[in-house]
């Protein structure tokens, strides 16, 4: 995978919104609901331009009744892909353009990690604005190894979770 950090754009709203409407129509009555998460959903937050989603659906296991969709959209079908109870698409070959990230609606702990991580980056910004630095300098240093970007990122990540979910329990 090519591994490639850029200034925030305001247009992958846009984006996630049309992948969401056509994730919709598949799903229908399966989804509960579906998130952006992940970089491309923190405004000013520096980014690899992949649209990361969240979706919570009634029955993991009936997923996999939805391959053949997914993979009209262009979606690599995953599994579980190292996280057990989840179903994880992507799009966009060796230069991504889309990930899912799905869960059942029980999932809490998974689901509440990737929202209050979000939600935290959105009203921290100087943490944010550390956070891109980070994924700008890894992405320099290993431009073609996912592997690595990940594991320079690991720390971090880790750090801001906790923090996340602490203030997410603290800020209601």
């Amino acid at each position: 995978m090519n591994i490639t950090v850029v200034e925030h754009n305001p247009y992958w709203k846009d984006e996630y919104l049309k992948e969401e409407r056509d994730i919709k129509e598949i799903l229908q009555d399966e989804l509960v609901n579906s998130f952006h998460i992940g970089s491309t959903s923190v405004p000013g937050l520096k980014a690899k331009p992949i649209i990361d989603i969240l979706l919570v659906v009634n029955d993991i296991n009936a997923l996999d009744n939805y391959s053949k969709p997914f993979e009209k959209l262009g979606y690599e079908v995953m599994g579980e892909f190292g996280i057990s109870g989840r179903r994880y698409f992507r799009k966009g070959g060796d230069n991504r353009t889309h990930q899912i990230h799905a869960f059942q609606y029980d999932s809490v702990q998974e689901i509440e990690r990737h929202l209050s991580f979000r939600d935290y980056l959105c009203h921290h910004s100087e943490v944010s604005k550390d956070y891109g630095e980070l994924k700008s300098e890894l992405a320099k240093k290993y431009p073609n190894d996912i592997e690595s970007y990940g594991d320079g990122k690991d720390d971090f990540v880790k750090k801001v979770e906790k923090q996340a979910l602490i203030w997410h329990w603290t800020a209601r």
